[in-house]
């Protein structure tokens, strides 16, 4: 099978066999007409789905405090130079109400994991919300936590919860992880989130030091096998304090292939271009759409505090990602032929 029918067979089907896959993404890590063809097909997948609409997510990084220590994070516990802050109850409904006021419809609470909000903390903080603002979803990124405290949040009103593995193999999670990290906690994090009922979102760095086409095989043979609603992908960006400092960064033609299979494969799946992607080239998100991402997570956090969370080196925090500059984005999808979509943009499953 020459590459173009494995785009052929990969957009119709949605599968391919690993060798096949490994064969599509060789060739596509070597060659621009390819990278091209295989994102026409992931953008013609995505409007035959979506339109020429985007989802606008409000992110709010509500705590840059975290008990871990992953190597490649900026807010990582031993970052001494990291400036550290918490968001109380009341800031976090003050940014929600400026992001309802723009138009937005889904809230994502993001933080490192700050044990300091306890569970009821937190379910509180989401009631919250969901009083304030019934027609919202509420989307939670805080972490590996207990199974009672996701059935807690749930019950709370949380809609959905982004939870990337990062790297599907054990040996590659423990080259990133400290050892009290492990991979199998992650997973069934995600699998007791499915269950629970969220709409689940899961990824992986691209990029990742050490990271070999065996483990990209790999996590998407995992995210196949968890059907998520949701898959973030990025490219790995070093930050100067950790111990990943002088490791070379994703690229964004690798990270735009994978978004492309990863449309390809899962036509309905709500796939940003991230912000990592706007970092590393100015029209990274731009990019990002046209090879098949369909979703935008402006930043609504106060902008005292966007600039102290620093998951890596020179993160896009000012211009198109405030939230204040929310036509301003909403300029740069219409130069590509696209708009802001209204509402939740939930997942639909038919």
């Amino acid at each position: 099978m020459d590459i173009k029918q494995l785009i052929h067979t990969l957009q119709h089907t949605h599968q391919l066999q690993p060798e096949q896959m490994q064969t599509l993404l060789t060739a596509a890590f070597s060659d621009a007409v390819i990278r091209a063809e295989l994102a026409q097909a992931a953008q013609q997948t995505a409007q035959a789905v979506f339109g020429n609409k985007i989802y606008i997510r409000g992110l709010i990084e509500f705590t840059n405090y975290c008990r871990n220590d992953c190597y490649y994070c900026g807010i990582r516990r031993s970052n001494t130079e990291a400036v550290r802050y918490r968001l109380t109850e009341e800031q976090i409904l003050s940014c929600c109400e400026q992001g309802y006021a723009l138009g937005f419809r889904t809230f994502v609470l993001q933080g490192g994991e700050d044990l300091i909000y306890s569970d009821t903390d937190l379910a509180a903080i989401i009631s919250a919300i969901k009083q304030a603002y019934p027609d919202c979803a509420v989307t939670l990124s805080i972490g590996e936590r207990s199974r009672e405290a996701y059935q807690l949040w749930k019950k709370a009103g949380a809609d959905r919860y982004l939870l990337r593995h990062e790297t599907a193999g054990n040996e590659h999670y423990a080259r990133l992880h400290p050892a009290e990290l492990k991979l199998s906690n992650r997973k069934r994090c995600l699998r007791d989130l499915k269950e629970l009922g969220y709409q689940v979102g899961t990824g992986f760095m691209v990029g990742s030091p050490w990271q070999t086409m065996a483990n990209l095989l790999e996590d998407l043979a995992f995210i196949r096998e968890l059907q998520p609603q949701m898959i973030g992908i990025g490219p790995f960006i070093p930050h100067h304090a950790t111990p990943f400092k002088n490791y070379p960064a994703g690229t964004l033609e690798q990270t735009l292939i994978l978004l492309s299979v990863l449309r390809l494969i899962f036509p309905k799946v709500l796939l940003p271009a991230t912000t990592a992607l706007g970092t590393i080239v100015p029209n990274g998100r731009e990019l990002g759409i046209l090879a098949g991402a369909n979703v935008v997570m402006p930043n609504l956090s106060p902008a005292d505090v966007r600039q102290n969370y620093l998951l890596y080196d020179n993160k896009l925090c000012s211009g198109a990602e405030a939230a204040e500059a929310k036509n301003d984005l909403a300029a740069r999808l219409h130069s590509i032929g696209y708009e802001i979509a209204e509402g939740r943009g939930d997942y639909k499953e038919s």
